[in-house]
């Protein structure tokens, strides 16, 4: 019977199922993790407080959905991305790199149809603290340049989609355990 009985594909595969029920388990802390920050950041939206923008902190992200106020010194270039106004139509959101104290920050100014950028020639802005990338943005409260106001920054963008990929991880690891056992049983059969 042990020379009927492949030991070796087996430990392999168990290896690999045991790997992708820790992905799967994994990925369920995860979840947890993301819907705490996600609240975080619910909570962040409804303080009021202004904050320092986080431009010399190492970890700008734990400032997201907080209010703060830039002084735009010098506007050093703008810009356009993709964006939504207020009332959820898609366009441009421009955006300004401005020489600040303490370095430079990009501040959203607002929104348009039209992706070329407006005369701006900085000032003082208050907005939310918004993710952008791996770093933040300033996404001003009031429009400036005569724009329309952007969508205010929302926590329930980012996504939290752990739960999906934890069930992905536990459909692999049962979908290589009945393929492995139907290869089996046939490879028994032949042999027995």
């Amino acid at each position: 019977m042990s020379r009927k009985f492949p030991l070796i594909p087996t430990v392999i595969v168990l290896a690999a199922v045991a790997t992708m029920i820790g992905l799967g388990l994994w990925q369920l802390d995860r979840k947890a993790e993301k819907e705490a920050l996600l609240a975080y950041y619910d909570g962040a939206l409804d303080n009021p407080a202004a904050v320092n923008f986080p431009l010399t902190d190492a970890d700008p992200q734990r400032w997201l959905y907080r209010q703060s106020t830039l002084e735009c010194r010098e506007v050093l270039s703008q810009g356009a991305m993709s964006g939504r106004n207020t009332s959820g139509e898609a366009g441009w959101a421009m955006a300004a790199q401005c020489a600040v104290d303490g370095g430079e920050a990009e501040i959203a100014i607002g929104w348009s149809r039209n992706p070329t950028p407006p005369e701006w020639n900085g000032g003082t802005v208050t907005g939310t603290i918004a993710p952008l990338g791996e770093t933040v943005r300033l996404v001003a409260n009031e429009p400036q340049a005569g724009l329309e106001p952007l969508a205010k920054p929302n926590p329930s963008e980012i996504p939290n989609n752990h739960w999906a990929y934890a069930i992905q991880w536990f459909f692999f690891a049962a979908t290589a355990l009945v393929i492995y056992a139907l290869a089996l049983k046939r490879r028994l059969a032949r042999k027995g």
